[in-house]
């Protein structure tokens, strides 16, 4: 049977042209055209479907007050991370869309996840475009899952994708990775900016009409974004990114995007023999353990989603050339000069002609203002050549008038920190309890406004 006709449309101006080319006709835009379906006569599909669809089933106009609003029904996965990272598990009819570095644990955590959910009794099926059946058995007597009874189907072609389930109409089906699954409807190969876009459309349109959860593994680029059109990560619900060094026993996974959950939720694994298992106590992973407080390391407390997390912060500042170097991991460079400036205009604490290096310790990226603090009083600590105090935790953002300004949920990190055992606090005067509670107890809180009045409390603390 002779394949449908396809036709380049520009990204630009939506010109169409029979072949591709490299600068549009009708724009003149550059590397602009891509692939995609021609409507056959009558706007039907070869499959006798309207192609214009929306990716959820249409229903009739209704006042947001007569439409009937219900929880959405969850089935826990087994891994209590991951649950935490989804809202509490994977939704009915939900589509999530994970991605991650080559060899990070993807196909690993969900063959784990997978197999909970078939011994908790729910239908479920496992497509694999990259590996043989063989290959995903084998993953599985390493991971210890002997005897598992979970469905899994070798296929690439969409249409037997959706055929399967349909036939089998399970609740929870993975597709490892949306990058091999390719429609005989287009003449690009698997992985193309228009086969990973139509895959995922019919995929999500299959997850909405039928209630099955649908998880999706996707590639990612050098720069570390996942592959494909920037489209795909709006089609689906969940948007969730497997970060960590390959080297490294440690993983996080970040929800980046959530329609059922709280953004930018952490989940915290560790890889094993018998592959990924959750951390409880995920600050572990982030303090360093040293028998005597060393110059230049600051403990702070960093929000990742819901869940208070202590992080250490450490800084060396050093002797350098005419042209000294401002170095920051885990911390963002522009921000680590800015705060050189501040510190040298209201505390009198100069590092112009000193090599600057900060460094989050276990990996961790930190995204928010908070540590302004933290990092500030690192840097002082390791150019006086004298460690903060056992026990000492600060964090609040930093202006540049020199002010210290509160940092959301304070009372919440005040609670872990005094939960971990740390007895000194320096924080933001406006995130001082309000209130006595035993949950500070041990727990010495000193509020300050300005930076100079930190510098202060921190010398009266030597």
């Amino acid at each position: 049977m002779a394949k449908d006709k396809t036709l380049y449309t520009c990204n630009e101006c939506g010109g169409t042209t029979p072949r591709w080319l490299g600068k549009c006709p009708s724009c003149g835009a550059w590397n602009s055209l891509v692939e995609s379906m021609a409507e056959p006569a009558g706007g039907k599909n070869r499959f006798g479907s309207a192609l214009a669809q929306g990716l959820a089933p249409a229903s009739e106009v209704m006042p947001l007050s007569q439409i009937e609003a219900t929880d959405v029904q969850r089935h826990p996965t087994g891994q209590e991370e991951l649950d935490r990272v989804l809202g509490g598990g994977i939704v009915e009819g939900g589509v999530v869309l994970i991605g991650g570095d080559p060899g990070i644990g993807k196909s690993t955590l969900l063959l784990q996840a997978v197999d909970a959910l078939e011994r908790a009794g729910l239908e479920t099926l496992y497509v694999t475009g990259e590996e043989s059946g063989a290959q995903v058995a084998l993953r599985s007597r390493r991971l210890g899952l002997a005897g598992s009874q979970v469905p899994v189907l070798a296929e690439i072609q969409l249409e037997k994708i959706l055929a399967t389930l349909q036939a089998r109409s399970p609740r929870v089906a993975i597709i490892d990775s949306i990058q091999t699954v390719y429609s005989d409807q287009l003449t690009s190969a698997p992985g193309s900016v228009a086969q990973v876009r139509e895959c995922a459309a019919h995929l999500t349109r299959a997850a909405k009409a039928s209630g099955t959860a649908i998880v999706l593994v996707g590639h990612v680029t050098k720069e570390g974004a996942l592959a494909g059109p920037r489209v795909l990560e709006h089609m689906v619900d969940t948007v969730l990114y497997f970060e960590g060094d390959t080297h490294s026993s440690f993983r996080l996974i970040r929800a980046i995007k959530n329609r059922f959950g709280a953004v930018n939720e952490i989940g915290v694994f560790a890889m094993t023999e018998k592959g990924l298992k959750g951390v409880t106590n995920p600050s572990a992973i982030f303090l360093s353990q040293h028998s005597e407080p060393v110059p230049g390391s600051c403990v702070m407390v960093t929000l990742e989603g819901t869940r208070p997390m202590l992080v250490e912060i450490q800084a060396l500042v050093d002797s350098g050339g005419p042209s000294p170097r401002r170095l920051s991991v885990g911390l963002e460079r522009d921000r680590l000069a800015m705060l050189l400036a501040v510190l040298h205009r209201h505390a009198g604490v100069a590092c112009m002609d000193q090599d600057v290096f900060v460094n989050a310790v276990g990996g961790v990226h930190i995204r928010e203002p908070a540590a302004d603090l933290s990092v500030m009083l690192a840097i002082t600590s390791s150019l006086r050549g004298k460690p903060l105090p056992k026990g000492f935790i600060a964090f609040g953002e930093v202006g540049l008038a020199g002010e210290v300004r509160p940092a959301p949920r304070g009372q919440e990190r005040l609670k872990e920190a005094a939960k971990l055992g740390f007895t000194v606090a320096v924080v933001p005067k406006a995130n001082l309890p309000k209130k006595i509670d035993k949950a500070y107890e041990g727990l010495t809180i000193h509020g300050v406004e300005r930076i100079e009045e930190a510098m202060q409390v921190v010398r009266g603390l030597d």
